[in-house]
């Protein structure tokens, strides 16, 4: 049985080379990519106002929905990039498009009000050290406080820092219908994850349209071989 040579296994002329892409094939390469573009800021605005109407709505859905939804926005954003995309592009601008869209839910987050203000008693704080996943890296502490306030809510909080010693106080705004977790007065600040949020959209915006462009183009013609000269 004969066997098949390099040069049947590629494009004639250049042996052990895959096939050259159609013109139809760069075609819808371009469109699933150009496509995707549109992708980080329309699942980024959809998951803004759900996580908005889902903070301080009036009807808005209970925890679990909140959290079930949002997270499967999240999930079939960053699949359905990838698909589009394919590629290293396409799994590094899947995973630009999920943190730009996390980021986006924190931003919505820290945006959401906390109207009722209330001088809590910090009766203990533990630490809980998290080490670090890559070797190399630095340990993280969170701080768990645990509260005395009139009321009886909240109860406790975690933050990344002290932030008073046992027996202390702090001012502590919180949601009176528990849609979202209390925060220290004034320290919230929607600026610093929105800011990062659009960094990282912008990026995965980026890499998708510079896949499009790229098969937009067409492809070069291989240069003709030329014929070796006899010594």
């Amino acid at each position: 049985m004969p066997s098949r040579s390099p040069r049947a296994a590629g494009s004639p002329g250049s042996p052990g080379k895959p096939a050259r892409e159609t013109k139809a094939g760069r075609a819808k390469k371009a469109r699933r990519a150009r496509t995707a573009m549109f992708l980080p800021a329309g699942c980024a605005l959809a998951l803004a106002g759900w996580a908005v109407w889902c903070f301080g709505g009036a009807s808005a859905p209970s925890t679990t929905v909140a959290v079930s939804v949002g997270g499967a926005v999240v999930l079939a954003a960053g699949v359905t990039y990838f698909l589009l995309v394919t590629g290293n592009a396409g799994f590094f601008g899947a995973l630009a498009l999920v943190g730009g869209l996390l980021l986006t839910a924190s931003a919505a987050d820290q945006a959401a009000a906390r109207p009722e203000v209330v001088e809590c008693v910090v009766v203990k704080v533990t630490g809980e050290v998290h080490e670090a996943i890559v070797d190399g890296g630095l340990d993280t502490t969170l701080y768990h406080h645990e509260l005395r306030c009139p009321g009886g809510y909240p109860t406790k909080m975690a933050r990344d820092r002290r932030l008073a010693p046992d027996g202390g106080t702090i001012r502590v705004a919180y949601d009176p219908r528990r849609r979202v977790n209390p925060a220290v007065e004034g320290a919230n600040s929607p600026w610093l994850p929105g800011f990062l949020a659009v960094i990282t959209l912008t990026a995965a915006t980026a890499g998708a349209r510079h896949v499009s462009l790229h098969w937009s183009r067409p492809e070069p013609e291989p240069a003709p071989r030329r014929p070796r000269r006899r010594t």
